[in-house]
């Protein structure tokens, strides 16, 4: 049976089902990633599995970190009896709001065995400086 809000009806539990769906195909393109924190750095890695780093571009806008790329991949066998061809394709983009003590200008990234790995340094806060003021007497 179901279920009828007061002010919404009947009608969102109907469309409940096709919004589970379009979110597990957007899950689906979205690479996976993992972030944290260490006391020098953000660290961010991104599984990319069959990407080449040339196709994957890393930005920084107004404080959002922002990954996109293509994956290109395709693979075909011959035998005597048989043919078989595989091809993926497809663009995906992934976005993290970076901290505010994230320093975007001097973001590394590395690529290896399908995984790229981010590394934003923290800033380094200037020590205060310390002056001793001398009293005069009058």
């Amino acid at each position: 049976m179901l279920e009828q809000t007061p002010s919404k009806g009947w009608w969102p539990s109907v469309y409940e089902p096709l919004r589970q769906v379009s979110s597990r195909i957007a899950d689906w393109f979205t690479p996976a990633s993992e972030a944290s924190s260490k006391a020098e750095s953000y660290e961010i890695a991104i599984e990319l599995p069959g990407v080449d780093p040339d196709d994957v571009d890393i930005s920084v806008h107004d404080g959002v970190l922002i990954l996109k790329g293509e994956k290109r991949s395709g693979h075909e066998e011959e035998g005597d009896t048989y043919f078989f061809s595989e091809r993926q394709y497809g663009a995906f983009s992934r976005s993290f709001r970076l901290p505010p003590d994230a320093d975007g200008d001097a973001i590394k990234a590395d690529m290896k065995d399908g995984v790229l790995s981010v590394s934003i340094p923290k800033k380094v806060e200037k020590e205060a400086k310390k002056t001793k003021v001398k009293i005069r007497r009058s």
